[in-house]
């Protein structure tokens, strides 16, 4: 088996990488941080998407498995003090694979044409004033929109931002993408919808600006400015990601155990 770490890059994580490395040492496995087969993650969700994010051109041919060192993640199924439990399983086990879905992110100017991953959302900013910007639904106008930004998250994102706003929580089986407002400005000009809404995987939504504005694209923990972009179009992506289970952890556990047990 090849493998990779990315630690957070605090004493404790940096510790579990080493520990992580000679473990894995005495199992044959094989450290090969640039054509991995499965990328450990240690630290957080934070650190799992700095890992998505560094491997997201394979992402095809990578798993991610996660280590959290604080609290329970998301991502990270695994404890700091389950360091010999994983590496026993991960050599003696075949992983059930489980595929999320991305977010595809495509951003045009009048030169160029970017194109982006989400793990968890995309969220659109204005930098100097509110964002002004019209949203089209599979090609037709849907709203005219003025606020604060504009969440645009996955299914397993769905519990990050877009739960803070006000979106709603969606299993990350369900291929789709949620928009969600961030303090619409409702009046004669502009009418939003008022709460998130789904679409699914053959939908997409463009968004385009309406008046020459610095805007601020976040990628996860990625951020951009920009001030010459004409439209983004948004979709669920071809492509997903893909996390190794050595042993059952329901997404619906996640959830509880995130934000109802105490």
């Amino acid at each position: 088996m090849k493998y990779a770490v990315i630690d957070r890059g605090d004493t404790l994580s940096q510790s579990l990488a080493e520990q992580f490395h000679q473990l894995a040492k005495e199992r044959g496995f094989i450290r090969n941080d640039e054509m991995p087969d499965i990328v450990v993650s240690i630290g957080g969700d934070g650190t799992l998407l700095q890992a998505f994010h560094r491997y997201f051109e394979q992402v095809a041919d990578v798993s991610f498995v996660g280590i959290h060192t604080g609290h329970l993640g998301f991502y990270a199924d695994w404890q700091a003090n389950e360091l010999h439990e994983l590496v026993t399983m991960m050599a003696e086990q075949t992983p059930q694979i489980v595929r999320y879905p991305l977010a595809e992110i495509q951003v045009e100017t009048p030169e160029h044409c970017f194109k982006y991953l989400a793990l968890n959302e995309f969220t659109l900013k204005g930098v100097d004033a509110t964002l002004v910007v019209q949203i089209n639904v599979n090609d037709e106008l849907f709203e005219m929109f003025r606020g604060d930004g504009i969440v645009i998250s996955t299914p397993s994102g769905s519990t990050a931002y877009n739960k803070s706003v006000g979106g709603a929580i969606v299993h990350p089986y369900i291929e789709s993408l949620q928009i969600a407002e961030i303090a619409s400005i409702n009046n004669r000009v502009y009418r939003t919808l008022g709460s998130s809404l789904l679409l699914p995987a053959h939908h997409h939504c463009d968004i385009i600006s309406k008046k020459e504005q610095r805007l601020l694209l976040t990628i996860d923990h990625l951020s951009i400015q920009r001030s010459d972009i004409h439209s983004i179009r948004c979709s669920v992506g071809t492509k997903k990601v893909s996390f190794a289970r050595y042993r059952p952890l329901p997404f619906w556990k996640r959830v509880r155990d995130a934000f109802i047990d105490i």
